[in-house]
């Protein structure tokens, strides 16, 4: 996602999308441990939306 995506959100939309990326890092982790990952670098991708979603969320909402 980018930042401007991010931005149009309402709060709580971004705290879901928040949780859903959570879900999905811990999903690639448990498929890289058993070497199943086919997009090894979606786990890099998903840890940098991640902190760009935190880093809206801890700035009040504007960049």
């Amino acid at each position: 996602m980018k930042i401007k995506e991010i931005l149009a959100l309402p709060r709580d939309e971004m705290k879901k999308k928040l949780v859903d990326f959570k879900e999905e890092l811990f999903n690639l982790r448990c498929q890289r441990s058993v070497h199943q990952v086919n997009n090894p670098m979606r786990i890099r991708q998903v840890k940098k939306d991640i902190a760009r979603i935190l880093t809206v969320l801890n700035s009040g909402g504007e960049v």
